[in-house]
């Protein structure tokens, strides 16, 4: 499982290099559909060709339509410019030799740029929540944790932090398959304890207003202490 979990490791820090070169490559004329491109050519630099999710390696979301939730089967990406103040949120999908990695981050646009470190106190705050829920997350998961423990702690958690959320299923995560139809969601009364699973993402789609949404996501798997870590 060792040597399988390092091919997924591989494959996530391809996703998470292309989601930290990408901010450079997006200007104020960008739209879903051209960032998408952008991020799928990028990964393509990094030997990256597929996807395991649908027909998009590279899920964007941007503007009005930072809070939407929907299936992959139901996406196209819309034509809406970035423009001057904005978030885009950017979901990977990679996939190599039937190996996925998964991974999203929301970028922030002020004055027509990106920025790591926001005036928009909105903005400050839901980067701020995301990483607060991440941090967390690693501090109280256990291998014998069940799917909905930690559902129904998550979803304690962003109420607290002031937020909601956003995933159309109610759902913060899921397993690391082969096949979609496989995955293990982690949602409300799922009995599977998390250590039984070799990894699985943590990807809380948040919002505090009816105008920003926030997503960061990674894999993350327990060592042989029984800690959880990011892949």
């Amino acid at each position: 499982m060792l040597e399988k979990l390092n091919l997924h490791r591989s494959i996530q820090t391809i996703a998470r290099l292309v989601l930290a070169e990408i901010p450079a490559h997006i200007t104020a004329q960008d739209t879903e559909a051209s960032i998408a491109i952008k991020a799928t050519e990028l990964m393509a630099l990094h030997g990256i060709h597929t996807t395991w999710y649908y027909d998009y390696p590279a899920f964007v979301l941007l503007g009005s339509r930072s809070q939407l939730s929907i299936s992959g089967r139901d996406y196209v990406p819309s034509t809406e410019f970035v423009g001057e103040n904005n978030l885009v949120t950017i979901d990977l999908s990679p996939s190599q030799g039937g190996v996925w990695g998964d991974c999203a981050r929301t970028i922030c646009i002020e004055n027509g740029c990106v920025t790591n470190a926001p005036v928009s106190v909105e903005f400050q705050r839901g980067l701020i929540a995301e990483q607060t829920l991440h941090a967390e997350l690693c501090e109280i998961a256990r291998p014998d944790m069940t799917g909905a423990a930690l559902f129904d702690w998550a979803n304690a958690r962003i109420k607290a932090l002031g937020f909601r959320n956003l995933d159309f299923l109610g759902n913060v995560g899921h397993s690391i398959a082969t096949r979609r139809k496989d995955r293990f969601f982690i949602e409300q009364g799922q009995q599977q304890c998390l250590g039984d699973l070799m990894c699985f993402t943590f990807e809380p789609h948040i919002a505090s207003d009816d105008r920003w949404g926030f997503k960061h996501e990674e894999i993350y798997a327990f060592d042989a202490d029984g800690l959880l870590s990011a892949i």
